[in-house]
């Protein structure tokens, strides 16, 4: 459950703290004073797209965290999935942060972990579920009418099973159809295959024959250069006709020291490093031949080089690299294959997609057997909830049509109600009225609150439309489902403030020209003010307090 908000620069909220209790909590306060904007906050922490107006004027930063209790094993599990599970000291524990600064910039952190904004709307996902008067309009469109009657069907691997099958289907048909592609445009095709193919195994290619030719080719633009120093250097330390190179002398200069080593101390050493450096040199005026040699060319291999290269170039142009056009090779030959056994293939595959079909409309047909068993007991359900909820005439039934086979199976379903005896049920968004829309939509929360296991749930103006009774209804009812979770409600009806286990009060104050927003939690008599200020404005007289206590009072609340 949701324990604690902490809100700082949202709007008119500077800086608010509040705590939630378990049970029902309502939120009541003036029109204008900030209700929206705690569940503007809310919503941010789940990680909701937010714009960098909520930011409070003059602050260049905004800031929500919310802390939880208490949390599912089940919501434990997926959030340590996602590589957030607690280090805390109440592993059930768990704190959602997030940042809003004025440059568009979020920082996230879940567990005091940084996290990312479709991780933390995944979490929030798992923890709270926002009712709104949105959620009242997508009652009226029939897209999501299939979604709740599933959900109470409770064949969620049914469900599973059918959307791998039907997948299985359509991939088989989609790949058919591009085989059932008309004779003449397979011809085009393969002939086009034909040349690429040709094309590319008449080029030869070697990954990395690019780059090689290219040292190649600027080793022969520099062979003058490179032969002129090679023949160069050989001639200094081999010498020539006319003149003695380096080895030669230093020959002669070992031989001066050996023939005085018998009369000069130290001559000998000399004679033999001498005689070493010689041997260095030989090695080296080979190594010089050597590669004068390889530096050797023909003529006519710069121009093949040259040609090669172009070729290359030209496949590059239409293929890519050399890597890429032998990728593209094999790919096209696959194409080209495929298209050669296409009668085979398109027999095979003509086969294999009847008997996905099947599967997929067996299934499909189990999924329709379901839902009309589900349809019959979510009718029934929550049929005794709007009972209870004064509309005891109002009839729920679940029209369920079939379709082509699509990712859900093969039917359409769309709710509809029949407001008075004796009418025909009509769809819900042509006959319903604002409050009879949330009458409903807190029927149908009722009925699958015991199969969703989101801990928490919050109201935003449930009581649109409606006054009294249905009011008072309204309240019990959420005070009831409150018991085996938390109901967090915004309300502007006494009646349902009442049936609060907590109720808290949003009040705008302005000091020194500026607008702040504070959370006060009432005790008995404060709730008695609050009830008769809603009931009556402004001016409240003892009649008003008697009232508000008798509320209260029939709530099970006492001074």
């Amino acid at each position: 459950m949701l324990s604690k908000l902490y809100i700082e620069n949202i709007a008119v909220i500077e800086r608010a703290e509040i705590d939630f209790s378990r049970g029902f909590n309502v939120l009541t306060g003036e029109t204008g004073a900030g209700k929206s904007i705690l569940v503007d906050s809310i919503n941010a922490v789940l990680g909701q797209r937010t714009s960098r107006e909520l930011i409070r004027t003059g602050a260049d930063r905004a800031f929500v965290s919310a802390e939880f209790e208490d949390v599912s094993p089940a919501a434990l599990r997926e959030i340590s999935e996602l590589g957030y599970e607690s280090d805390r000291e109440n592993a059930a524990a768990l704190m959602l942060r997030r940042e809003i600064r004025s440059d568009g910039r979020n920082t996230v952190r879940i567990n005091d972990r940084p996290a990312s904004i479709s991780d933390l709307r995944a979490v929030g996902r798992l923890l709270i579920n926002i009712h709104g008067q949105h959620e009242n309009q997508a009652l009226m469109s029939a897209d999501r009418h299939m979604k709740y009657l599933d959900c109470m069907g409770g064949y969620g691997d049914k469900l599973t099973e059918y959307a791998s099958l039907y997948r299985a289907y359509a991939s088989t048909a989609h790949e058919l159809s591009r085989l059932r592609t008309d004779d003449a445009e397979k011809a085009r095709r393969a002939d086009i295959l034909r040349f690429q193919i040709n094309e590319i195994e008449s080029a030869d290619l070697s990954v990395g024959e690019t780059e090689s030719l290219k040292k190649r080719r600027e080793a022969i633009e520099n062979s003058e250069r490179v032969s002129g120093a090679l023949s160069g250097s050989y001639q200094l330390v081999n010498g020539d006709d006319e003149n003695d190179g380096a080895l030669s002398l230093l020959q002669q200069s070992a031989g001066l020291m050996y023939g005085i080593s018998t009369v000069c101390d130290g001559a000998a050493g000399l004679a033999d490093r001498l005689s070493s450096i010689a041997y260095e040199l030989e090695d080296i005026t080979s190594e010089l031949s050597s590669l004068n040699e390889e530096n050797e060319f023909s003529p006519s291999e710069l121009d093949d080089i040259e040609n090669r290269l172009e070729t290359l170039a030209r496949v590059r142009r239409k293929y890519g690299d050399e890597q890429q056009a032998l990728d593209y090779l094999e790919k096209a030959r696959a194409e080209l294959d495929s298209i050669e056994r296409s009668d085979e293939l398109l027999a095979e595959l003509t086969n294999k997609a009847r008997d996905c079909y099947h599967k997929a409309l067996n299934a499909a047909a189990e999924l329709t057997r379901l839902r009309k068993a589900a349809a019959e007991k979510f009718c029934n359900a929550v049929g005794h909830e709007l009972a209870f909820l004064d509309m005891p005439s109002v009839r729920l039934a679940v029209d369920i049509q079939p379709c082509n086979l699509n990712l859900h199976g093969a039917d359409t379903v769309e709710f509809l109600i029949s407001a008075n005896p004796g009418e025909p049920p009509k769809p819900i968004g042509k006959i319903a009225s604002g409050g009879e829309l949330s009458r409903i939509m807190l029927a149908i929360k009722t009925v699958l609150a015991d199969i969703d296991e989101i801990d928490t749930m919050i109201f935003d103006e449930v009581d649109t439309g409606i006054s009294g009774r249905a009011a008072h209804k309204v309240g019990v009812k959420l005070h009831e489902v409150s018991r085996s979770r938390q109901i967090i409600c915004i309300t502007h009806l006494a009646q349902m403030a009442a049936q609060a286990d907590t109720h808290l009060l949003i009040k705008k104050n302005v000091s020194d020209g500026r607008t702040f927003t504070s959370v006060t939690p009432l005790d008995f008599e404060q709730r008695k003010q609050e009830l008769a200020r809603i009931n009556g404005g402004d001016v409240i007289t003892d009649t008003m307090l008697q009232t508000a206590e008798e509320l209260l009072n029939s709530a099970g609340f006492f001074a």
